[in-house]
C-alpha cells in the first residue's frame, strides 16, 4: 500500500495558513504602531472630555448652574425647593441660587433612588441641557439637593448620551454655550 505524501512537506494546513498570514498581520501592526496617533485620535475624537464639575444651562429658560459629574450616579438630578406633582404634571421652583423661578413639566415617571440618607421615591422630567458645548434632552430626578454644593448631579444616563469622558483631575473646562440655544 502507497501512502501519500503532503504537497506541503509534511506541515498541517494549519501551519501553512499561519506561515502565510503572520507576515500580513506582523506589517499592519509595525504600520499601525508607527503611527499610534491615527487610531487613538479617531476614537478619541468622537468624545468631548469634561472635569469632575461643569457649568451647564438648563434650556429653553437660559439657567446656568453648576453640576457635579458622578459616573456612580444612575441618573441625573436637580435641585428644587418646592414640587407639586399634579397628575401627568410637575410644578417645581428652582432656589434661589438657580433664578428661584417656577416651571413645569410633563412627569415621565417615578424613580427609586438610592442615596447616602437612604431611599427615596422621586419624580421624573425630561428637560433639555447645554453641557460642554452638546444640547441634549435628558432624563432627570427632580430632588432637594440643598445640603449640597451643586445644584446639579449629572448621571450616567446624560453621560452616555454626550459621548463625555470625565476627567476628575478637571475642573470647569468647557463653557455650556450651545448654537441655537437661550444659553449665554
Amino acid at each position: 500500500m502507497r501512502k501519500h505524501k503532503n504537497y506541503n512537506g509534511g506541515r498541517s494546513e494549519m501551519g501553512n495558513c499561519v506561515g502565510r498570514v503572520f507576515p500580513c498581520l506582523a506589517t499592519l501592526w509595525l504600520f499601525l504602531l508607527s503611527f499610534p496617533g491615527l487610531v487613538l485620535s479617531a476614537a478619541a475624537s468622537e468624545k468631548n472630555t469634561i472635569g469632575e464639575v461643569e457649568d451647564l444651562v438648563l434650556l429653553p429658560w437660559g439657567v446656568t448652574i453648576g453640576a457635579r459629574i458622578d459616573t456612580g450616579a444612575a441618573t441625573s438630578s436637580l435641585d428644587i425647593c418646592e414640587v407639586v406633582v399634579k397628575g401627568k404634571v410637575v410644578e417645581f421652583t428652582l432656589p434661589d441660587r438657580c433664578g428661584g423661578a417656577k416651571y413645569t413639566l410633563p412627569l415621565k415617571g417615578w424613580k427609586q433612588v438610592k442615596s447616602a440618607t437612604g431611599q427615596a421615591r422621586r419624580p421624573v422630567v425630561e428637560m433639555e441641557i447645554c453641557l460642554a458645548g452638546q444640547k441634549m434632552p435628558t432624563r432627570v430626578t427632580l430632588t432637594d439637593r440643598s445640603l449640597l454644593e451643586y445644584p446639579f448631579l449629572v448621571g450616567r444616563n446624560t453621560l452616555l448620551q454626550g459621548k463625555f469622558i470625565v476627567d476628575v483631575g478637571l475642573f470647569k473646562t468647557s463653557q455650556p454655550a450651545c448654537s441655537g440655544s437661550a444659553a449665554p
